[in-house]
């Protein structure tokens, strides 16, 4: 089982991630056992998969029903159209996520910063109070049952998106930005949010110059030399034209506006181990490779961080539940200089690294 991402030729020169499972067996027929894991993911996969209400995913809900997937140790967290209410809203987007750091992430740590990594933007609102800073930011705080929610500017937010120089020096050059959707049009509605921007950076990995088709978050320690948890996601957990919540705060709607023929399993997933070993995790060096990620856990396992592993591929001895991180931490913070990427607009004033400038139609 595997996060699904666009498989294209030009995605090889980008930075992606999938996830693979352990290797599920049948059940045995006769056999008294469900098959769930202690995160419930066979459940919650199944839930996800039904709430589509496709013929076309009967077959694989059968498949799944009639497999034993005990040994899963991450958390789905999936996103579906729909209006839900009351409890259902705790079922998809960052509102599950909420709920299960509600439930079992360690109380330590709540001034410990947010990281978010992202390619792709949409509407955000006048400022940072609409959303940003307010109810996603308050899912993503979130630390354990007793947790008080810190007021809104007491808990740091980094959020890094690739530079116009970032594009402009990668593998691609400028058409790598063709896979960074942020437009003029909305970009100068919210100049605001480019104060929290910082710069794509992954010599860790040999990623530098591999843009990002990634989206992660993550609660380092102030120092990051430690995550309380990890999230990888195929998109933003939310952007204002894909999700909007009622202001009543009684109901929740999703709207998918980009429709996908096949469902993205794995929307969004954390994990969560007790004997986390680097062994679970892959990665192929050289220009034409996917990184293979695994995820984190926090409190309740017998762990309430991860040390950050310091070289992405370093093969030195580092404690069993170092965790590799994908791109640079501490993130770098846009110069003066630096703007956003910007993928319909023109950039002529400098080469990219195949001698082409940038002139959209």
């Amino acid at each position: 089982m595997k996060d699904v991402f666009n498989m294209l030729f030009t995605k090889l020169f980008e930075s992606l991630r999938i996830w693979l499972s352990p290797l599920y067996p049948r059940i045995i027929h006769g056999t008294h056992t469900s098959g769930e894991s202690t995160t419930h993911f066979k459940a919650d996969l199944i839930s996800y998969l039904m709430a589509y209400n496709a013929p076309s995913l009967k077959e694989w809900i059968d498949i799944i029903h009639k497999h034993d997937l005990s040994e899963t140790n991450v958390y789905l967290l999936g996103s579906t159209p729909g209006r839900f209410q009351g409890s259902q809203k705790d079922n998809w987007g960052h509102f599950r996520l909420r709920k299960l750091l509600k439930e079992h992430a360690c109380p330590k740590g709540e001034s410990w910063p947010i990281v978010g990594q992202f390619s792709s933007i949409g509407s955000m609102g006048a400022d940072d109070s609409k959303w940003l800073c307010s109810e996603f930011k308050e899912s993503l705080v979130t630390l354990g049952k007793e947790s008080r929610t810190p007021g809104r500017s007491s808990v740091p937010l980094h959020l890094i998106y690739p530079s116009v120089e970032n594009v402009r020096t990668s593998l691609e050059g400028y058409p790598a930005g063709g896979s960074l959707p942020y437009s003029i049009q909305t970009a100068e509605k919210q100049n605001w949010l480019h104060s929290y921007f910082h710069k794509w950076s992954a010599d860790t990995s040999g990623r530098s110059n591999a843009m990002p088709h990634i989206k992660t978050y993550m609660r380092p320690s102030p120092d990051f030399s430690q995550i309380a948890w990890f999230l990888v996601t195929r998109k933003w957990t939310r952007i204002m034209e894909y999700v909007s919540r009622k202001r009543d705060s009684k109901q929740f709607l999703v709207i998918v506006v980009c429709a996908h023929k096949q469902p993205s399993l794995l929307s969004y997933v954390i994990i969560k181990t007790k004997n986390y070993s680097s062994s679970s995790l892959y990665g192929f060096q050289g220009h034409y490779h996917c990184l293979i990620c695994g995820y984190l856990g926090y409190g309740g396992w017998g762990l309430d961080s991860f040390k950050v592993k310091q070289k992405f591929f370093s093969g030195s001895k580092e404690p069993a539940a170092a965790f590799p991180i994908p791109f640079d931490l501490p993130p770098e913070l846009y110069g003066s200089k630096d703007r956003p990427w910007i993928w319909n607009i023109p950039y002529t004033k400098a080469p990219d690294t195949h001698g082409n400038m940038w002139v959209p139609s």
